[in-house]
């Protein structure tokens, strides 16, 4: 305990008299810029993605074994921007398959940073474990000479070991940082700290190889999430739609006639629409469409009933949830409903 009374914790190990108890992490590998390759130690704008295996990857850090007792799985080798929603059921179906087991403590998947908040929020809800899920990702490739990736990766596996993030939900550590997954986004396209939540700020830092925590989640997930993807096959269809100057609802009710069920509007502001949206959704929502209101904003509350009569038209309105991931909330809760309101509680408590 420190002079302020706050006791700090390195939760690498447990020792049990003369033994050392180290934790079980398996690392699972998608891809992205951590696993990628440049031809020079100085290029880090030119180069391929989803070269290097898991395998290489706990390689370039024999330190992680220091940590926890290490083993790696690859699952996909893809650039992010190429994620799908079957690989996000495969991801989350083997995610729940290994927490089941008594002999994995955490884990840890690699991921490109392009849809890296996206694929943590999905695993946010539909995880069933309080163990904890980590994701992290580069914004350099391991060839640079600056290469963020293996401390970002050494750091995910010091949190995935460490009893302070049981319990927390799907986190993501990247750049000494440790952020929730609902509130994470990537706010700069080449720097290494692009990772923040610009509205809520970080859950903690990771400071010498000890997490610290200085704030909790505050909505549902994990094992308090009401969504199962257990036998899902396929995710219900959701496109979004952007607000600008003179938009018309053209792309929505192409969106419809090609499969949509929902439509989230990243819209003006507090998520306000031109006349002409407004119309083409309303008429939308009459065909059974589930319509949300976000906003292209990077930050704040779209608000219910604010910029647009939302109990007149059943629009459901997205919180502080930014589109991408207002799509997937949506994506889930169309699995087992259609009804505006129920959808709206859904988007209250997640």
């Amino acid at each position: 305990m420190n002079k302020l009374g706050i006791t700090h914790f390195n939760c690498k190990f447990i020792c049990k008299g003369e033994s050392i108890i180290k934790k079980n992490i398996v690392i699972i590998g998608t891809g992205g810029t951590i696993a990628g390759k440049a031809s020079s130690a100085t290029e880090t704008l030119h180069y391929t993605s989803a070269i290097l295996s898991v395998d290489n990857l706990i390689q370039e850090i024999p330190e992680v074994h220091e940590i926890a007792h290490i083993s790696g799985e690859q699952l996909a080798q893809i650039d992010s921007c190429d994620m799908t929603c079957e690989i996000w059921l495969q991801l989350a179906a083997r995610v729940n398959e290994l927490l089941m087991s008594n002999k994995v403590d955490g884990i840890v998947i690699t991921h490109g940073t392009d849809t890296l908040e996206e694929t943590a929020y999905f695993l946010n809800l539909v995880t069933k474990s309080q163990k904890p899920v980590v994701l992290v990702g580069a914004m350099r490739p391991v060839t640079a000479m600056s290469a963020d990736g293996p401390m970002n990766l050494y750091n995910a596996v010091t949190l995935a070991a460490n009893d302070k993030a049981i319990g927390k939900g799907v986190l993501v550590a990247l750049n000494d940082t440790v952020n929730c997954s609902r509130e994470v986004t990537k706010t700069n396209t080449m720097l290494q700290d692009s990772f923040q939540a610009p509205d809520l700020g970080y859950l903690g830092y990771i400071q010498g190889g000890i997490p610290y925590f200085y704030r909790l989640p505050a909505r549902r997930h994990t094992i308090c999430s009401e969504f199962i993807t257990k036998g899902v096959t396929e995710l219900p269809k959701v496109e979004i739609i952007y607000g600008y100057v003179d938009s018309s609802s053209i792309m929505a009710e192409v969106a419809v006639k090609t499969g949509a069920r929902g439509i989230v509007y990243a819209g003006l502001g507090n998520g306000n629409m031109s006349q002409s949206i407004k119309e083409g959704l309303i008429n939308l929502e009459k065909q059974g469409i589930v319509i949300v209101r976000s906003s292209r904003v990077s930050s704040g509350i779209v608000t219910r009933n604010g910029a647009v009569n939302d109990d007149k038209h059943h629009f459901v309105v997205s919180d502080t949830l930014s589109p991408q991931k207002s799509r997937i909330l949506l994506m889930l809760a169309l699995l087992t409903t259609n009804d505006p309101v129920e959808i709206q509680r859904i988007f209250w408590e997640y």
